[in-house]
């Protein structure tokens, strides 16, 4: 009886901390966690840590057995896939939100690097892998995600091969839009304007749409002069009216 009883303090303790910590956690309606109860949270809690990566710094390494798994919270992380001669190229992005990491066991393909800071809340990862066998929830969330990454991918095999400089640029705008405003229904992302901020630098940006520098400068400074965005202070841009932006971004306008 005793026993009991220190073990339901236990689950109280612990699902207040998770109440804590989840309560200020900026992304919590958008993560994978949000499938959780309130004591199965309190358990992932139990392993979690955050840690602050600074801009440049390796995340995760391309070939490595070290395993990570975890939350982005803020910040951008850029997934690049190294050749054998030494040429690398951006095969992807992770944003507040995104998973980060492999959940079964083997080498990661890509290596993961912060683009400015960026903080994770990271699992343990043995320990995860047990929570993903105990907890279906998480377990079918993290396959919708898994899913929702190959319809991304599929989308940008189109945009690779088959999109025109501005329409990558365009779809690249959107995409950043639309992530930066998670919290709007998509049926009203059309009715106000949104402000958001490239992460990323005008190589970085070429190098993931597969332009030079100079066209995604040019591209981004017809798409201004259009009057589809507007360039503010830093690396800022306002985007007035979303819709005409997805329509540049399909080839539906001149």
């Amino acid at each position: 009886m005793a026993l009991d009883c220190i073990e339901d303090r236990n689950v109280e303790e612990r699902t207040e901390r998770t109440h804590g910590v989840c309560s200020r956690c900026l992304v919590r309606n958008r993560a994978v966690c949000d499938v959780l109860e309130s004591e199965q949270q309190a358990e992932l809690a139990a392993i979690t840590r955050h840690v602050v990566f600074q801009a440049g710094q390796i995340i995760v390494a391309e070939a490595e057995d070290k395993e990570i798994v975890g939350t982005i919270i803020r910040g951008v992380v850029k997934l690049t896939k190294t050749l054998s001669d030494g040429r690398e190229q951006i095969v992807g992005l992770l944003f507040p939100s995104d998973f980060l990491g492999r959940v079964r066991e083997g080498q990661s393909q890509v290596f993961g690097e912060a683009v400015g800071e960026v903080e994770v809340c990271l699992f343990n990862t043995v320990r995860f892998r047990q929570l993903i066998k105990r907890f279906p929830e998480l377990r079918n969330a993290l396959y919708d995600r898994a899913l929702n990454e190959l319809d991304v991918a599929r989308e940008w095999m189109v945009l690779l091969g088959r999109k025109s400089a501005r329409e990558k640029i365009a779809t690249f705008l959107v995409m950043l839009a639309r992530r930066s405003q998670k919290t709007i229904r998509d049926d009203n992302l059309n009715n106000c304007p949104i402000v958001f901020s490239l992460p990323m630098s005008r190589a970085d940006i070429a190098d993931y749409l597969g332009l030079t520098i100079e066209t995604v400068s040019r591209q981004i400074t017809m798409l201004k002069t259009g009057g589809a965005i507007r360039m503010l202070s830093g690396r800022d841009i306002l985007v007035p009216d979303l819709g005409r932006l997805e329509a540049l971004a399909e080839g539906e306008m001149n």
